[in-house]
């Protein structure tokens, strides 16, 4: 499903709770984040709602590699010869997508969190358990602007992953934040601004500690890896996930 214009020039491309977005300006089109497998029709349905093509797109930045945002990656990196961008911590995780580190066994969850199991089983109809690796990354280099359309300022938010990178559109007050803050966990379906659960996430402390990074960006848009955005502030999302944080 296609959202235009969530921020300006930010297009949401949404299926299976996973969301990915086209980035315009004058030089072309980044896409932020990659989805799962099947994500890839979806994309270029919504590429072709708005004038656009696979073709078209010039740059591929990954906030960071967990399979259900590199899923179409190594297609579009074969297929588009698309040159992607991932921190360097990350990118053991893009080329074996399902070596990552997490705090808590994830079996447990859909026993204490019934409604988190039809979130993950549509993920994985989508393609959750068949991402290919993705290899020949361009290293993410925190605290500078990357010099590809959208041109967004890179900030370093570990914890989810230790490469976790979100980015700052200063122009247009938004900052797409990934998975360091999203208003959708799809492990306890819990909705509202928070950092993943522990069964995805490698250190949950330090996801608490770059939401400071985040709040700094003063962004007025929120566009997250999973959920709706948020457009009332970064800094009101940072509070209330501090608030409602639970040691889920």
């Amino acid at each position: 499903m296609l959202t235009r214009d969530v921020a300006d020039g930010v297009h949401l491309i949404s299926a299976a709770y996973v969301n990915c977005y086209v980035v315009e300006d004058d030089n072309g089109v980044s896409l932020i984040d990659t989805g799962l497998p099947s994500m890839w029709s979806h994309l270029e349905e919504g590429l072709a709602e708005l004038n656009l093509r696979p073709a078209d797109l010039t740059a591929i930045v990954l906030t960071h590699a967990h399979f259900d945002h590199t899923g179409c990656a190594a297609r579009a990196q074969a297929e588009l010869k698309v040159p992607i961008w991932a921190h360097a911590a990350d990118h053991y995780i893009a080329a074996h997508p399902y070596r990552y580190e997490h705090e808590k066994p994830r079996l447990l969850y859909p026993l204490r969190y019934p409604k988190g199991v039809r979130i993950l089983a549509t993920m994985a109809r989508a393609g959750a358990l068949r991402v290919k690796g993705v290899r020949d990354l361009l290293p993410l280099l925190p605290d500078t602007v990357l010099d590809v359309p959208g041109r967004p300022r890179v900030v370093f938010t570990p914890g989810h992953t230790a490469g976790h990178c979100a980015l700052h559109l200063a122009d247009r007050s938004t900052v797409l934040t990934g998975d360091a803050l999203v208003t959708l966990d799809p492990y306890t379906a819990n909705t509202g601004p928070q950092i993943v659960a522990r069964a995805a996430t490698a250190d949950s402390a330090r996801a608490l500690a770059s939401l400071d990074a985040l709040a700094a960006t003063r962004a007025q848009t929120v566009l997250p890896g999973h959920g709706d955005p948020w457009l009332t502030g970064i800094q009101s999302a940072v509070e209330h996930a501090k608030t409602h944080h639970t040691r889920d």
